[in-house]
């Protein structure tokens, strides 16, 4: 490599570094745009750009959940979700560490958006108070819980885009989640169980009586009085039903079973427009006004998402693409000699990338490129899960502020916060299963 293209290439590196950073010191949306800048800026310093680079898929396939999440939210579908999380959270307060991310990761996994664990984090705070449990236990274990499962959802953007990817190594759809879902499952259990060692006790936390003593901890005040509607309860089984139908089309167009050969409606498409259809039978079952649909917290966070997405992954695909040839050299013998080390990148990028299916459509298709073999890639799938490292995720953010006792708190040497072990431990875990499961399986 001549030295203006060593030049070229660490510059390139910087501005890629540059919008990302520049996009989680703006937060939120802002991190799309950013990451859209990044990809002007490159583009003038020569390197190739299209359209082809930005994942449309991926961002159909979550405008489509997040409109059938967001309808089911608006005919009261979330809250009656939330009820039954609540129910079940009470019943063992003291267990509220390994209870609470149980519900985030079961309602991440039917929902294929991290975001509903907005709605379950007050609950989670409240009932860890209530049992004498230090809140950042369960709320730090429960956003990572959150997090990890979108590597496990039927119908996350990162899933299906994994399966995408996989099925010409033949890995079909149906393989991959028989892998991914108990590896990151079963990861949350030991995570929990270091997460309800760490820290002091409620009581002995000196923040926490500082703030008692302040009178800045609210008093706990018990599960509300809530009467599900009719609507709630049918927005779920609506829901429910087209997940259901989602899984049994995917597995009747598989090779393995081959039902429907050479089908019309590819799994891809068949997602999008059969939760385009839940919205829709939603509104109308429910008589929902579907202009408010529009001011839901799901779907506003959605669509955030979607823009992060589109910037942050058109930029790390435009660069990885300009540079393909390089890295197949610099990495190829790399991770044939230590195939662990694919989990390594994709757990570092995706604290950058900011979302699991920005990592997977950046990293993953240069991966198998490089000769990565079938399970190496699937066993390291789980590894796209660290938002947490950083803390700015939304969900993360959220934790710290619901919690006035002030335990789930980010220290000022910014890596120092609660979700950073649990986090670690999880993905070490799910990875570790994937690759035993993998050898089984694939």
């Amino acid at each position: 490599m001549s030295r203006k293209s060593r030049f070229l290439l660490a510059l390139q590196i910087l501005i890629v570094l540059a919008a990302i950073v520049l996009g989680a010191r703006l937060g939120s949306i802002a991190i799309g745009f950013a990451g859209g800048l990044g990809v002007l800026v490159l583009g003038l310093t020569g390197v190739p750009v299209s359209h082809e680079q930005i994942p449309f898929d991926v961002i159909s396939i979550i405008m489509s959940v997040i409109s059938a999440i967001a309808a089911m939210q608006l005919a009261g579908g979330m809250d009656y979700l939330v009820h039954v999380a609540e129910r079940f959270l009470r019943k063992n307060p003291k267990r509220v560490t390994f209870l609470a991310p149980i519900v985030t990761y079961l309602m991440t996994l039917l929902a294929g958006t991290g975001h509903t664990a907005f709605s379950t984090l007050p609950v989670i705070a409240e009932v860890a108070k209530e049992g004498g449990v230090r809140p950042s236990r369960p709320l730090s274990i429960s956003v990572v819980a959150s997090q990890i499962a979108i590597t496990a959802s039927p119908i996350s953007a990162a899933v299906v885009l994994m399966a995408s990817l996989m099925e010409p190594h033949g890995v079909s759809y149906l393989t991959l989640l028989a892998v991914v879902i108990p590896s990151t499952f079963l990861a949350i259990f030991p995570a929990a169980f270091i997460t309800n060692h760490l820290g002091k006790e409620l009581s002995d936390d000196p923040i926490y009586q500082d703030r008692l003593a302040k009178g800045l901890v609210k008093r706990t005040q018990g599960q509300k009085a809530y009467v599900p509607t009719k609507n709630s309860k049918l927005s779920v089984w609506i829901f429910l039903v087209a997940i259901i139908a989602v899984m049994v089309y995917a597995t009747l167009i598989s090779d393995q079973v081959g039902l429907i050969s050479h089908p019309r409606l590819p799994r891809n498409e068949a997602i999008i427009s059969l939760m385009l259809a839940t919205a829709t039978i939603i509104t109308l079952v429910c008589k929902l006004p579907a202009a408010e649909i529009l001011t839901t917290q799901v779907f506003k966070s959605g669509m955030s998402a979607c823009i992060c997405v589109m910037g942050v992954a058109w930029l790390g695909t435009t660069i990885i693409d300009a540079h393909l040839g390089q890295i197949k050299d610099l990495a190829g013998n790399v991770l044939k000699d230590y195939p662990w080390m694919l989990a390594v990148v994709l757990f570092l990028a995706a604290a950058l990338l900011y979302s699991q299916a920005a990592t997977t459509k950046a990293l993953m298709p240069a991966a198998l490129a490089v000769g990565v073999s079938p399970v190496i890639a699937v066993a390291s799938f789980a590894a796209v899960s660290s938002l947490f490292i950083l803390p700015t995720y939304p969900t993360l953010l959220a934790a710290v502020e619901m919690d006035d006792t002030g335990t789930t708190r980010i220290g000022k040497y910014v890596f120092n916060h609660p979700f950073l072990i649990p986090g670690t431990v999880a993905i070490a875990t799910a990875v570790a299963s994937g690759f035993v499961l993998g050898e089984l399986l694939i």
